[in-house]
């Protein structure tokens, strides 16, 4: 068993906003620059719809992430050799134009414009060019499902589904889906990058670019399914979400985090085990690869688990963490959130409580499951984005979250808390009522230090710094 520590992230969609507070803060502070005008690190996203940048989600078109034959792994895009021969020519590139070309205007225009008869105006103008343009695309062009109409049917969760049923507008739906970078335990985009450039952290699993090695190959960009790396064009090396690790190592939690008005999120820390990796991300069932995920999950909180994770160099600071990590209640202990495409074989680390939705008829003497059929979001479409289209996990997932809806609803009207509700909850996994009280506590009322629980990085020893400096000159 080889025990590592992971920062984590869960978001839970059945409170997002869609307010975009939280992408605005990341634009502001790691992309505004020339040449990351078109990156957004965080960004939001209506769902159904295809997303920023087109059509993400098809790896037919882009072949991102892993594939799994007999056992053995391999980048979908093909291996060394296939990638050294197309080195100058990637065919599995995003243009920019699936994300989309970024403009502004000319304000000076405004003000230096002649007297006339009418209001002067301006028109869009290019970032990469310096052209007028026509605006033909943007990061949130979906939005509250604006064009659906015309890309949802595009939309690969839609899969076992009637999607233009589904975009009729007495059966439509929708829900906010936030991104960021995964920090993936078995990360595509490193395995794809020919230089090497970029690597997982070992103190702390983020992904991260070395802007030394980068030599601009993009393979990275192409590998990751979740399309969450970005070339600059000014710079020519490739940029991605760094989790915010200036904050996150002084204890601070991310600025997506922070500045969520909703409080969907939630920070910690996990611990897996590392020899299982390959094991669960190259099984044979795309179905199998959440469970097996879970599995590898280690609880913080076994005797044997502490004494091994710091016999094998885990920090204090790390593991203290992990006992008290919300991520790990709502990934491992209590199972509510689920990955995003787990089918990618990538293993991501930032998971989705499923969303509740409404309901199109009375629930009036229905069974948790014909009550879950008359959402007007289908399981079916939340399975195939969160769990490789294995509906059980989501349906396990949304029957906890309305048995606490309802539980405590018969607790705080009723006054007389009504336990049959949990009795039917969780199938064979029965719920208790200190464990629900404990979810809502986390999932509704949560304050600061229970929603972001962040290690500060360990610092060196006084007495070795002063040792240190004295034998340092000016290097």
């Amino acid at each position: 068993m080889k025990i590592k520590a992971q920062m984590t992230m869960v978001l839970n969609l059945d409170k997002c906003l869609g307010c975009h507070t939280c992408s605005i803060p990341c634009k502001n502070v790691w992309t505004s620059r020339a040449g990351a005008e078109y990156m957004w690190f965080n960004n939001v996203e209506t769902k159904p719809g295809i997303g920023y940048p087109k059509n993400w989600e098809d790896q037919g078109i882009y072949k991102g992430g892993w594939t799994a034959r007999n056992g053995r792994l391999s980048p979908a895009a093909g291996g060394r050799v296939q990638k050294l021969s197309r080195i100058f020519n990637n065919p599995d590139l995003p243009r920019i134009d699936a994300y989309y070309e970024p403009w502004d205007y000319d304000y000076g225009r405004l003000v230096t414009s002649p007297e006339k008869k009418h209001q002067p105006a301006i028109q869009p103008r290019s970032q990469i060019t310096g052209k007028s343009m026509e605006i033909q695309w943007g990061p949130n062009w979906e939005d509250d499902l604006a064009g659906v109409c015309e890309t949802g049917t595009a939309d690969t969760n839609f899969a076992g589904l009637d999607a233009q049923n589904y975009l009729e507008f007495e059966q439509a739906f929708m829900f906010y889906l936030p991104r960021l970078c995964e920090h993936c335990l078995n990360p595509a985009c490193a395995a794809s990058c020919p230089s090497g450039a970029l690597y997982k952290r070992d103190e702390d699993g983020l992904v991260l670019v070395d802007q030394a090695r980068c030599r601009g190959w993009r393979y990275c960009v192409s590998g990751c399914p979740y399309k969450k790396v970005y070339f600059n064009w000014k710079t020519g090396t490739s940029e991605k979400c760094i989790f915010c690790y200036p904050r996150t190592e002084s204890g601070m939690t991310t600025l997506c985090s922070a500045s969520c008005v909703g409080r969907i999120r939630y920070v910690g820390v996990i611990l897996y085990d590392a020899e299982r990796i390959s094991q669960a991300a190259s099984a044979a069932d795309p179905k199998a690869i959440y469970p097996a995920l879970v599995d590898m999950m280690l609880d913080p909180n076994d005797p044997q688990v502490l004494r091994e994770a710091e016999k094998q160099g885990v920090s204090q600071g790390f593991l203290k963490a992990a006992q008290k990590s919300p991520t790990d209640k709502l990934m491992r202990k209590w199972p509510l959130a689920l990955p995003l495409h787990p089918e990618y074989r990538t293993l991501p680390m930032v998971w989705y409580v499923p969303p509740l939705s409404p309901l199109q008829t009375t629930t009036e003497n229905k069974s948790a499951d014909e009550v879950l059929a008359d959402m007007r979001i289908p399981v079916k479409y939340l399975a195939n984005l969160l769990a490789a289209g294995d509906e059980a996990p989501v349906r396990r997932s949304l029957k906890y979250l309305m048995a606490l809806r309802a539980y405590m609803r018969s607790s705080r009207l009723e006054k007389t808390p009504d336990k049959r509700i949990l009795e039917q909850a969780g199938g064979d996994e029965k719920i208790d009522a200190e464990t629900v009280l404990e979810i809502y506590d986390l999932l509704a009322i949560a304050k600061y230090k229970d929603r972001f629980v962040i290690p500060t990085t360990p610092t060196p020893d006084q007495a070795d710094m002063r040792m240190a400096q004295g034998e340092k000159g000016f290097e």
